[in-house]
């Protein structure tokens, strides 16, 4: 499915064909006008998925500078998990260990120092994505002095670290506030935060699947303080767990609304649950077209959010590249050292290389561009010449 053109191309033709259903929001796309929930549901209940792409497709367009279209970025990173120690009891997670378990790892400083270093690719590196589990032995203290040796010995790469889950537990330890704590650490190196540990805000799946985290609310404050300290941050859903499609729009609408408040988001990420080693019923899983679906809606919704993320270590490297085409223009990074997805039962790679990324992008008719956290452009990546024959 090739970018938009204009609004009177091939896509327009088909939007406007007797019968369309979508063809009123299509309209409502074209001319600028927010959505509403009843406009989302509308498209999960549409069967059209041809229709349900250039709807996304043609809002993401729309929204971006024409010259960069086609770009779909990515970033070279590398994940830190510092421990799978947790107090926390989501039913969904299969990263999870307790103090006693043999399976149970604590990392300490010097110990993710040294792995970095042996990571072959560390000059190259844009990002530490840093999250890990609810664990009193690693205080605020413990991040502060990561922060700051990560910050030292790679002052070239991005600390996104720390879900707004992890923010208000570590401030509960070192009897702070929220803001303080983020003073803290963002003294010591940390410029963006990631975006889990949203779930899906509906308090009757909360109750359900993760009743001792914090509650919508409290997420939704925490980034708010982070964005009105200069901290940009990101978005989840964690769907498959079984929330209803209106639940899922509710869930948007929030982030929306929070976003026309403090605008520090800079993507929404639609994530899939899998269920190995963990208390979620399988049969909550989603199909192929849900999660198609997910990212076109995120898209159609968040019109104050610019990017909209397929994350391939949830969602899979050929699933994420058809999201290509349902208003997806960011495919996170190399991702190097990924492991709570796949303790979940997550079957892509631990890692993707750039030419595998790139060459995943290309394939898909768009042009790779290597970003850095903050969405600045590093290189742009136009598709090879064919070889000879």
């Amino acid at each position: 499915m090739a970018t938009i053109a204009a609004p009177s191309d091939v896509r327009d033709a088909y939007m406007r064909r007797s019968g369309s259903a979508l063809a009123a929001i299509y309209d409502k796309v074209l001319h600028g006008e927010r959505l509403t929930g009843e406009d989302g549901m509308r498209v999960y209940d549409d069967a059209d998925l041809i229709a349900i792409g250039i709807l996304a497709d043609t809002a993401r367009a729309l929204r971006t500078p024409e010259n960069t279209r086609d770009y779909v970025y990515w970033a070279h990173n590398f994940h830190i998990n510092p421990t799978n120690i947790c107090e926390a009891h989501c039913r969904f997670c299969s990263f999870k260990k307790g103090p006693g378990s043999p399976h149970a790892y604590v990392l300490s400083v010097d110990d993710i120092v040294a792995s970095v270093e042996a990571y072959p690719e560390r000059e190259h590196l844009a990002e530490f994505h840093i999250v890990s589990g609810l664990y009193e032995k690693q205080g605020l203290d413990y991040y502060v002095s990561l922060f700051r040796a990560l910050s030292q010995r790679f002052p070239h790469v991005h600390i996104k670290g720390l879900t707004a889950v992890e923010i208000h537990y570590l401030s509960q330890l070192a009897g702070v506030s929220h803001e303080t704590a983020l003073r803290e650490l963002q003294a010591v190196g940390l410029k963006s935060m990631p975006g889990g540990g949203a779930e899906v805000f509906a308090e009757r799946v909360r109750k359900d699947v993760c009743a001792d985290k914090i509650t919508a609310e409290e997420w939704l404050s925490v980034h708010e303080t982070a964005h009105g300290l200069g901290i940009r941050t990101n978005a989840t859903l964690l769907a498959g767990l079984g929330e209803t499609p209106q639940e899922r729009v509710e869930h948007m609408l929030s982030i929306r609304a929070q976003q026309d408040r403090s605008g520090g988001f800079m993507s929404f990420i639609p994530l899939n649950c899998y269920y190995d080693n963990n208390q979620i019923d399988p049969r909550h899983a989603l199909t192929g077209v849900e999660n198609l679906k997910n990212f076109a809606v995120s898209r159609l919704l968040l019109d104050n959010v610019p990017h909209i993320k397929s994350f391939w270590i949830h969602i899979g490297e050929k699933l994420s590249q058809v999201s290509l085409s349902f208003g997806v223009d960011d495919l996170d990074g190399t991702v190097s050292q990924e492991k709570i997805a796949h303790a979940a039962g997550s079957d892509a790679p631990q890692a993707l290389t750039r030419e595998a990324l790139m060459t995943l992008i290309w394939r898909a008719g768009k042009i790779p561009v290597e970003r850095d956290s903050l969405y600045g452009v590093k290189q742009v990546f136009p598709a090879p010449e064919p070889a000879l024959p």
